[in-house]
């Protein structure tokens, strides 16, 4: 049998997962639907052309299918993962997440993007309000910002005192130590963007009703204090960056290039593998003549408009 009818059936799956799912992938992938056409045309000069769209959703599904066999073997082998993400406002943190959580089971992977601390919190000790939420075995915990805020945006906006601050940094190493002791593995992803392209997504979001919400007051604070969040930036990664979870950057300016190139790091990270599966049959469906299959009233459903 030649290598290409060998392949025919993974290509064949490929290739229907894709055109399955390419309108929703389209959905998703929508960033610029109220733009005006200035701001359309300033960031098409500005920003280089990204990759193909059909081969962006190819190599996306495939990373997707490995996620799958990374949830699986996180499952049976009751691993526990957490992954962290920080990094610019608009660098592309949620749109990875999203990806990474898009076909997998919420059970097993699942998001924590905490609120503001409520002030019994802020007496808390202060990586006590994250505990409750690390993994047990057989999940996965993505982070959308985490016990970093301390060293980023609580310190530059200064919501934290610079003794709070300095606390941190000697007790995170420690800290992270005792999560890695404990079987977790920590993986930790910096997005990082342009000046540039953080101002033209900015404007993007300020000129796009359906993004507008993503602006908060502090995400426009960022703009005003960016070289007080290099800074922070620099010295985070001097005083965190330990052998047992060291930090790693991810370059966020071509969006889909970032989300590919993640997901596949992170793969990379866990020495994942196929596990054994029960095989699936559909069982019969037990048939009662007996029973007679009542009508239900119309205003319980739901009014078919479309």
């Amino acid at each position: 049998m030649t290598e290409a009818k060998q392949n025919s059936p993974a290509k064949d799956w490929l290739e229907a997962e894709l055109a399955d799912t390419l309108d929703e992938d389209y959905e998703l992938e929508m960033s610029e639907p109220a733009l005006s056409l200035e701001i359309a045309k300033i960031y098409k000069k500005a920003h280089p052309p990204s990759m193909d769209r059909q081969q962006y959703f190819r190599d996306l599904i495939t990373l997707q299918s490995e996620l799958i066999k990374l949830q699986s073997w996180v499952a049976y082998h009751k691993k526990k993962l957490v992954v962290i993400f920080e990094g610019r406002d608009s660098a592309g943190k949620g749109g990875v997440i999203k990806r990474i959580t898009q076909r997998l089971n919420p059970r097993i992977c699942r998001v924590v993007a905490l609120p503001a601390p409520t002030e019994r919190e802020k007496s808390q000790w202060y990586f006590q309000r994250y505990v409750p939420h690390l993994p047990a075995g057989g999940e996965i915990v993505l982070f959308d910002r985490s016990w970093y805020n301390r060293s980023g945006v609580e310190r530059v906006m200064g919501f934290a005192e610079p003794d709070q601050v300095e606390k941190f940094f000697r007790d995170v190493p420690e800290f992270e130590r005792m999560l890695v002791r404990s079987g977790i593995t920590l993986v930790k992803y910096w997005f990082s963007i342009t000046d540039e392209e953080q101002q033209m997504r900015f404007q993007m979001r300020i000129h796009d009703p359906m993004k507008q919400w993503k602006l908060s007051p502090m995400d426009l604070q960022s703009r005003v204090r960016w070289e007080q969040y290099t800074k922070a930036k620099e010295e985070t990664f001097a005083r965190t960056n330990i052998p047992e979870a060291p930090w790693f950057i991810v370059e966020g300016n071509d969006k889909k290039r970032a989300r590919l190139n993640c997901i596949d790091h992170l793969l990379k990270q866990m020495p994942y593998e196929e596990v054994p599966h029960e095989e699936i049959t559909l069982p019969d469906r037990v048939f009662n003549p007996e029973y007679e299959r009542q009508v239900l009233p119309r205003e319980l459903y739901v009014p078919e408009k479309y």
